[in-house]
């Protein structure tokens, strides 16, 4: 879907393969389904922060850091028009998730699933503003209003689930490699953190490179028959666009290493685990949205959640040897 100017006003044109119903149903079905997720997630931390401020050692503004932190984000992206009211809402719930999950308890740091999250929403703006002119000219360049509440969580959403009590507990009921004393420092909180910073990755790459092909990319290939297609095609690839796609990866695998407490090897994984999530939303593209079975929100939901489960993968083989 596009966006074409007329008498000084925007015209939505509808240029996916997927017919529009069919588009709305699934995108409508992530925000529900997913979006409930994460709304439980933050009434979990919320709890969380309730009972500790009866507490006799509670400290009320370190306590609420991040919704005050949350806020500021939403403010901040609303007052960009880089989301709707409704997606700039999920954006902060989302922000607030992953923060209170990823900090340290009763430490006074902003050390945590913000800053690679800050870096992600500052790159993904910035190249979906770059060539915004011909991008509009083309019919691909984003609505004015900004992304969706079902794009912000077909995007961010895995990343703040992983972190969370849910994705703490999948994490716990698989058969990690560490069982009895020290289970959760040498399993749970590193695998997750590891699924959060590759899912982010992926989300990174995959906007970037988009963005950037689009615009500086020249006409793209068919990642599976090499063909030169026009731009904007389902699944197409350039080597510009990729190459910024991985850079701007790479980037957040760095600041996302200090930020989530990762060690170096451990933020190569999340990078190759989110290379081969952007390639994945490539195939996928190349073939189950150019057929209209997937919309673009299902594609990059289901690229974020490969991205996660490579980065478990890898993760074992690497540091556990099985």
């Amino acid at each position: 879907m596009g966006g074409e100017m007329a008498g000084g006003e925007e015209v939505r044109v509808w240029r996916k393969a997927i017919p529009e119903g069919r588009d709305r149903v699934q995108s409508r079905g992530l925000v529900w389904v997913v979006g409930a997720l994460l709304v439980w997630m933050s009434y979990l931390a919320v709890e969380r922060t309730y009972y500790y401020l009866l507490g006799d050692d509670a400290d009320l503004i370190q306590a609420l850091i991040p919704i005050g932190i949350s806020v500021v984000f939403v403010v901040l992206v609303l007052a960009l028009r880089a989301a709707t009211k409704m997606g700039g809402a999920f954006g902060g719930i989302i922000c607030f998730v992953m923060v209170e999950w990823t900090r340290p308890w009763g430490a006074w740091t902003l050390r945590s699933g913000l800053i690679p999250l800050a870096l992600l929403f500052v790159l993904t703006f910035l190249s979906t503003r770059a060539g915004r002119r011909r991008k509009a000219e083309a019919g691909l360049a984003e609505g004015r209003k900004g992304r969706s509440a079902a794009q912000v969580i077909a995007n961010l959403s895995v990343a703040a689930l992983v972190v969370s009590p849910l994705g703490q507990a999948i994490a716990m009921g698989s058969t990690g490699p560490c069982c009895g004393t020290g289970y959760s420092q040498h399993w749970v909180i590193p695998v997750t953190r590891l699924m959060c910073l590759a899912a982010l990755v992926e989300a990174t790459a995959d906007t970037v490179s988009s963005e950037i092909g689009q615009v500086f990319g020249g006409r793209p290939v068919m990642l599976l028959s090499l063909k030169r297609v026009e731009v904007g095609t389902d699944g197409a690839v350039s080597l510009l666009g990729s190459g910024a796609g991985i850079l701007a990866g790479a980037m957040v695998a760095v600041v996302g290493m200090w930020g989530l407490r990762l060690s170096a090897r451990e933020a190569c994984i999340a990078l190759v685990a989110g290379v081969c999530g952007l390639f994945f939303d490539s195939l996928l593209g190349a073939t189950l949205e150019r057929r209209g079975w997937l919309g673009n929100d299902l594609v990059n939901f289901s690229s974020t959640v490969l991205a996660a489960g490579v980065a478990v993968l890898i993760y074992r083989v690497v540091v556990f040897g099985r």
